[in-house]
Formats: C-alpha cells, sequence, structure tokens
C-alpha cells in the first residue's frame, strides 16, 4: 500500500525578551519555500525536510510538501504571520485524504497571542484532520515541549547532537516510526517528564559533558520492545512561558509507566548535575586578555560571545567584546557579525578603499549591548550578503545577511550586517574575503553551533557572556510567566 504523507517545516525560536516582533519579513529574511520550490532547494541538504523525502523514498509513500518556513530567533511571533504560513497546511488538509502527516517544528515557538506556538500549530492540524491521522514531529533539541504538544502529536523525535548535525538523520527517524504507524504495526504515545530549570545547565551539549552518557542510556533503551524515540530537549531559557525547561520524552507503546520511570531517570541526572558547567564564561576582558599573549602557530585562537548570539535572539549588535578586542590592540584579527544595518548603510555611500568615520552597533538597546563604538577604519568591501554554506551545518545551504560590509579597523576585519545570523559555517567569513584559518584571533557570536566548523581550525576555543540579551545572568532578565521556584533563578531549590 502507498500512504500519502502531507510534510511541512515551520520553524522559530522565540525570544520573548527580544524588543523585535517576527512578522512576515522575518520569516522571508530566512527562508519561505513552498511546495516543489522548498524540495529542490532543501532535499539534498542536511534539513529534516531530506529525511522526511528519504524516508518516502524508501517506503513508497506519496508525499505532498507544503511548505517550509523559518525565521531568525527574535520576538514573538505576529498572528498574521503564523496564519499566513499554517494556513496553507490546514487547507491542504481539507483538500486532500492523507494518511500521516510528518512536520518539522522547532518546539519553542510563541505568539502574540498564545505562549505554545508549536501547541498550537498541531491543534489547528489535529482539528482539521478529523483527530485519527497519525502526525509525527521532529523538534530542535532545544524545544521547551508542553504537555499540549506531546497529547497532539503522536510520534516526537528531537535532534540528538549540539551543534545540530543530524536534522536529515532526525527526519528519517520520524518518518520510520510514521511508516510503522500507518501500517498498523505499532500505535504510539508521547510521555513526558520535566525538571523545575530554565535549561538543561550546559544547553545540550553533546559534544562533551554528561549529554554523552544520557544519550547513550537513551538509544540502548530505544533498542527494548515499545520503544521508538527517546529525545532528551535542553529547553530554551530566554522564552518566558510556563512551559519552560528541559524535558524528557519518550514516544512508545505498552507499558508507560516504565518508560516514564526510565524518562525520570534522565530527568533526575539532569537536575543532579544543575551546577556542573561545561563552559568557563570569560569577561569580555578577560578574554582580550587571552588573545594578547596567546600562539596562533596551531590555529586561530576563537573567541564566542556567547550572550549576543542572534541564533538565540540576540540582537548581535553588542559592541563590548569588540570594544574589548580593539583596547587590546589586536592584530590579524576578525569579528563578526555586527548587526547594524544603519552602519551599513553609511559604509555603502563610499567607496571600497576610503576611510570611514562611524559609530558602529550598539543600536537597539543599550542596557543590553552596550552603547556605539566611535571607530575609523578603512572600507574593505561591500557585498549583497549572499552566501551558501559548506560546513556540517549549513553545507549546500543559501543564506543571506542583506546588504553587508566589511571594514579594517586597526588589525581587525570586522564583518557589518544587516539581517541577524549567528556564526555557523566558515563561510559565513570567507564569502566576503575573510579568511579565519589565517587569522591570530577570531571573534564571532554564537553559542555552541560555531563548533562544528570552527574547532577543527582553532589553536583554542574560549568563550565569553558579554551581558547581551543572551546572557548567562537570568536575574538581569524580566521573568514573569516562568513556574516559580525555578533554577537558576531560585538558587535554595534542593
Amino acid at each position: 500500500m502507498s500512504f500519502r504523507v502531507l510534510t511541512a517545516e515551520l520553524a522559530h525560536e522565540t525570544n520573548t525578551f527580544s524588543r523585535h516582533v517576527t512578522g512576515e519579513q522575518a520569516f522571508r529574511d530566512r527562508y519561505v519555500l513552498f511546495g516543489d520550490e522548498a524540495i529542490t532547494t532543501r532535499s539534498a541538504a542536511n534539513t529534516e525536510l531530506a529525511g522526511f523525502l528519504d524516508a518516502g523514498q524508501e517506503h513508497g509513500w506519496n508525499i505532498e510538501h507544503v511548505l517550509s518556513a523559518a525565521a531568525g530567533p527574535s520576538g514573538r511571533v505576529q498572528r498574521r504571520a503564523f496564519e499566513w504560513l499554517c494556513d496553507p497546511i490546514v487547507a491542504a488538509l481539507a483538500d486532500t485524504e492523507f494518511d500521516g502527516i510528518l512536520l518539522a517544528l522547532h518546539g519553542a515557538m510563541v505568539l502574540d497571542f498564545c505562549e505554545d506556538g508549536d501547541g498550537e500549530i498541531l491543534r489547528r492540524i489535529r482539528s482539521a484532520s478529523g483527530g485519527e491521522i497519525p502526525i509525527a514531529i521532529t523538534l530542535d533539541s532545544h524545544a521547551n515541549v508542553s504537555p499540549q504538544m506531546c497529547s497532539l502529536a503522536d510520534i516526537i523525535v528531537s535532534f540528538g547532537t549540539y551543534p545540530h548535525v543530524d536534522m536529515r538523520e532526525t527526519g528519517r527517524r520520524a518518518g520510520a516510526i510514521l511508516h510503522r504507524t500507518m501500517a498498523e504495526e505499532i500505535k504510539p504515545s508521547t510521555i513526558r517528564v520535566s525538571r523545575p530549570m530554565l535549561e538543561e545547565t550546559n544547553g545540550g551539549r553533546t559534544d562533551v559533558g554528561p549529554m554523552i552518557p544520557r544519550l547513550a542510556a537513551a538509544r540502548k533503551y530505544e533498542a527494548g520492545a515499545d520503544v521508538f524515540a527517546v529525545s532528551i530537549n535542553a529547553g530554551f531559557a530566554s522564552t518566558d512561558v510556563a512551559d519552560i525547561g528541559p524535558t524528557v520524552l519518550v514516544t512508545g507503546q505498552g507499558d508507560l509507566e516504565a518508560h516514564k520511570a526510565f524518562a525520570e531517570t534522565l530527568a533526575e541526572d539532569i537536575w543532579a548535575r544543575r551546577h556542573e558547567e561545561l563552559n568557563e564564561y570569560l569577561t569580555v576582558e578577560a578574554a582580550a586578555a587571552v588573545a594578547t599573549n596567546f600562539d596562533s602557530r596551531n590555529g586561530p585562537l576563537v573567541i564566542a560571545d556567547y550572550a549576543d548570539n542572534p541564533g538565540a535572539g540576540g540582537y548581535g549588535d553588542s559592541t563590548a567584546l569588540l570594544g574589548a578586542v580593539l583596547e587590546a590592540g589586536l592584530q590579524n584579527t576578525c569579528f563578526g557579525p555586527m548587526v547594524d544595518g544603519e552602519a551599513v548603510q553609511t559604509l555603502l555611500r563610499y567607496q571600497v578603499g576610503e576611510r570611514v568615520r562611524l559609530d558602529l552597533g550598539g543600536k537597539t538597546d543599550v542596557a543590553f549591548g552596550g552603547p556605539p563604538l566611535a571607530v575609523e577604519g578603512e572600507l574593505v568591501s561591500i557585498s549583497d550578503g549572499r552566501y551558501v554554506g559548506d560546513g556540517p551545518i549549513l553545507g549546500g545551504l543559501s543564506r543571506s545577511y542583506g546588504p553587508s560590509a566589511v571594514l579594517r579597523v586597526d588589525g581587525i576585519e570586522i564583518l557589518v550586517v544587516t539581517i541577524p545570523k549567528q556564526i555557523l559555517d566558515l563561510q559565513q567569513f570567507k564569502a566576503f574575503g575573510i579568511e579565519p584559518e589565517s587569522k591570530h584571533v577570531v571573534a564571532l557570536k554564537s553559542m555552541q553551533h560555531f563548533r562544528a566548523a570552527f574547532e577543527p581550525i582553532a589553536g583554542k576555543v574560549i568563550v565569553c557572556d558579554s551581558g547581551a540579551l543572551c546572557t548567562l545572568r537570568y536575574e538581569r532578565l524580566p521573568y514573569r510567566n516562568v513556574p516559580r521556584p525555578i533554577f537558576p533563578l531560585d538558587q535554595d531549590m534542593v
């Protein structure tokens, strides 16, 4: 029997503390692709859609792909933008009878009218489908998974890597479970356990640390009868919602109490190790001091600004780290991105090679990023900001910073962009004439994803907290909706 399956990708990681609301243009700035255009663009890359298509080809499905859309992490998604993207999925269910539904979501979407954006997508789809069609979803491992999501989706499979490099594999796994469900071989549901934390202490980092044995235990348990997927979600702390924090999910059947007991063991380990941080978060001054004395013969020093990560909703215009490296007088250094569309427009009025004075960065909120820096430098290049990734995360995918420029200030090449993007790929520098492999210092804005592409070229990696919007100093953020007590806002919890 050939099953007819509806597929779609609709993702947003919402930082509710951001001043930037997320409208239609924010999705267009990242990607909005309908039907065959999405398949053509994303089917050969490391994407959930590629995994869905792999499963469909293996099992002979008839797939109708509605859309693939995502916006960069930012503030709440506006109703109009949400309905523009959700409505075509619901409409497709009215027009055609399907045997199954396979969705790539993020799991931390917040709408301007609803805290649980992903749950709202599922509620509408479940209602439109008549309630009986099996629904499988994939999630980013930084999902804040709500009970509603677990009640509405039969199958949930989250990424198992951070940096995220298993998107295609995750899509393929979800598709395989969905196929068995449609064939009536299994009847899965998903149980959920959680702990009162904003997020797993290390953000779910999987290259080192306690997530490695947790994931090993999850894979071992999956080998048992009636267990189809175990997902360990770190949560997303920059979202002020009631259903926040780390969760362990088991998609299975049979003895659900046994599955819940296993999930509790993983959740309890997350709780018990809540004080064990893997990163040492330096001040920007301390990071610059390390750079001053660093021997880069074995590769550059990579400094990651954890707190100004556009990939978690940071504005990308914090000047703290840039100011520190300029003050330190570093040479043969690159920095990026500095998100400042106003500065880009100023730079576009000059010719390459000219000297320019301008105020750079610090335009959004000086409380989370500091004031603008007055700089003078040489305009090295201007561009439309387009690049094609070639690394483990973005390989083969086209992205754009929007209008962009490279400004050399003293010994530092600064990539100035319009559209916020965290650094994931070497091409995010190389496409603009900056060669990170040959630098003494590479200063970039990212939390963890940069490691996939940059650790292989780095002599050393250090991380700093610039005090920007994604700071780990959570007491600076105006939480109102998270349940209390919660760690680490309430340190005396036992």
